[in-house]
């Protein structure tokens, strides 16, 4: 007969799901990039969608 034996632990039930955390703030640092970011596409959007006066000029 073994001196000890190994006894199986089964994990601890969950009853209940995860609480989801809630999101934290976004930092300074990156709501100012957002805004660079957003500025960013409007130019590039508005500068495809106009033609400059240049551009108008070689045309005709």
């Amino acid at each position: 007969m073994p001196a000890f034996t190994f006894e199986k632990i089964s994990p601890p039930v969950r009853r209940a799901p995860a609480a989801t955390t809630p999101k934290k703030p976004r930092g300074v640092i990156s709501q100012m990039i957002d805004r660079f970011a957003e500025r960013r596409a409007r130019r590039a959007l508005q500068g495809e969608r106009v033609p400059k006066r240049g551009d108008e000029r070689a045309a005709e």
